[in-house]
């Protein structure tokens, strides 16, 4: 649950209330302070797991990962001698990642949703392991975490194992924006750190805690790209001279998917000020411009599914065993299969991936004097003088084939590749962090081709209003309003230059959700 402090950084409570994606994210970018709840039904709770399984092991003594090797090694007992010890050799033997390490922001809204999890109070884990979990945020403390190592089941216990690590002041942190061992930082912070208990390194490694963090900021990052694409779509027909009937609502109430009629009514709303006397170029536009809608309202209309599935796993218990306080019961199962965040990001990213083949179809339309309706070949902006040596977007036009089509490879669903893994314990599993990482992947080069189309838009536009084919009252006040916004940062090419260091301001502001696009009524994230 969130909500605004004095400072007007967001809170987020950790505990009793449910958490949102939003949460995560603003967790992740620094907008949001974490919270562990001080509700004494909560904290009670908490501790009643931790008395239960103490209880467990003194009058029993035989408990999965706590008196037994882990995974198949359930049938090696461990003397009571070594039960202590147990825990630290999880985290210790999980320490093989490798590639590239995660984002800060990233990591954080890993160690997000891990904290979320274990609040639900089926874990077992200790008021001060939460604590600790929580004023890493305070004290901008975040585990280095290897993307690679993960199967989606036993859960992701690889990179969950640099949580536990930091925790018991082992392996490297970043504080304050400096690399350090966790025991410095710790020491740095005034924190002590922790001594595991019985079960606590399987609580913290065994969940579906980083795919379901990375699958948090893609959905972020998916329905500010939905708007976007939706915003170019505009733009590309104002500069193809596209027909703005065919985003006519009663088109649309004829097929009424909620999502696509959406997108739709958002270009009808950019190009309502064209006016009686518009002509388009064709009374049928290509399908890149004609079925934007049909292509950008799928991940419009399956984005509410996407944060359902995503909002329950977030706010799920997903380790083993749980237990159950109320019934004094330990229950062994498979929450850790991290099954539907797998589906969400392999359908999540061939969504994405349709939309750079639609926007880099609509670059090629732009850039290519056949097709373009009179505007200059690559939409080079030189004099006549020096058209022949000034090649325009030609370049940027090929990288965003090279864009698309790697983010089109991408596609290859991750989930159905289980490997059988672990002496055939882990037989099944979901490789959900892997779908994970190919979505980010394949959003990364979506947003390349958005970039790319930035700024053909911005140039075409540009063109046309020197043409005098299109009159600037024709483009109507948001459309206006962000051209501008767009000139801040793409200058108009008259002659060949360097574009890079555009492209790479452009990824930056999308990535960052730079410019507001369309009004937002509805919390199920689609756009409106």
């Amino acid at each position: 649950m969130t909500n605004k402090n004095n400072n007007s950084i967001l809170d987020v409570e950790f505990g009793r209330q449910k958490l949102t994606i939003e949460d995560v994210v603003n967790l992740a970018e620094g907008r949001a302070k974490a919270i562990l709840s001080t509700d004494p039904d909560f904290r009670a709770r908490i501790q009643k797991g931790v008395d239960f399984l103490d209880r467990e092991l003194r009058e029993h003594g035989h408990i999965y990962g706590v008196t037994t090797g882990y995974g198949d090694s359930v049938l090696r007992r461990v003397p009571p001698e070594l039960v202590g010890e147990l825990p630290l050799h999880l985290s210790r033997f999980h320490g093989c990642g490798l590639g590239d390490e995660l984002s800060q922001p990233a990591s954080r809204a890993v160690l997000a949703v891990r904290l979320a999890s274990l609040c639900s109070g089926y874990s077992g884990v200790s008021p001060e392991l939460l604590e600790l979990l929580t004023a890493f945020f305070d004290h901008d403390i975040t585990p280095i975490i290897p993307e690679e190592g993960s199967v989606g089941a036993s859960g992701d216990l690889t990179p969950l194992s640099y949580i536990a690590a930091a925790l018991v002041g082992e392996r490297d942190v970043m504080m304050r924006g400096e690399r350090l061992s966790s025991a410095i930082a710790l020491e740095k912070a005034g924190l002590k750190p922790l001594t595991l208990r019985p079960k606590e390194a399987l609580a913290i490694m065994n969940g579906t805690s980083v795919m379901t963090a990375l699958m948090c900021q893609a959905f972020a990052r998916a329905d500010y790209l939905c708007k976007l694409t939706a915003r170019i779509t505009s733009l590309a027909t104002l500069a193809l001279h596209g027909n703005p009937a065919h985003f006519d609502a009663r088109l649309f109430a004829a097929k009424p998917h909620p999502g696509q009629a959406q997108v739709a009514a958002n270009i009808a709303r950019d190009l309502a000020d064209l006016g009686a006397t518009y002509q388009p170029a064709r009374l049928q536009d290509r399908y890149s411009i004609r079925c934007a809608p049909h292509v950008i309202g799928v991940l419009a209309d399956m984005m509410p599914t996407f944060r359902t599935t995503l909002e329950t796993e977030l706010n799920s218990a997903n380790d083993n065993p749980l237990i159950d306080i109320d019934e004094e019961t330990i229950l062994h199962g498979g929450h850790f299969y991290g099954g539907h965040v797998a589906f969400v990001a392999d359908g999540m990213k061939t969504l994405i991936a349709n939309l750079a083949d639609l926007m880099d179809r609509q670059l090629a339309l732009l850039v290519d004097t056949k097709f373009n309706h009179g505007l200059p070949s690559n939409l080079s902006g030189s004099t006549p003088e020096r058209a022949s040596i000034n090649h325009g977007l030609k370049a940027v036009q090929i990288g965003a084939s090279a864009w698309t089509a790697e983010a089109l490879k991408n596609t290859m669903p991750a989930s159905v590749f289980s490997r059988s893994t672990e002496c055939h314990n882990q037989d099944k599993v979901s490789m959900g962090t892997i779908a994970a990482r190919d979505c980010l992947r394949v959003l990364q080069l979506t947003e390349q081709v958005a970039s790319a189309l930035l700024i053909a838009v911005r140039q075409a536009i540009v063109l046309r209003l020197h043409q005098g084919s299109i009159s600037p009252d024709q483009l109507g006040e948001d459309v206006t309003g962000f051209l501008a916004a767009l000139g801040d940062d793409i200058a108009f090419i008259d002659e060949d230059r360097p574009l890079e260091g555009t492209l790479r301001t452009l990824i930056d502001r999308i990535q960052a959700r730079h410019w507001p696009l369309y009004v937002t009524n509805t919390t199920d994230g689609t756009a409106s």
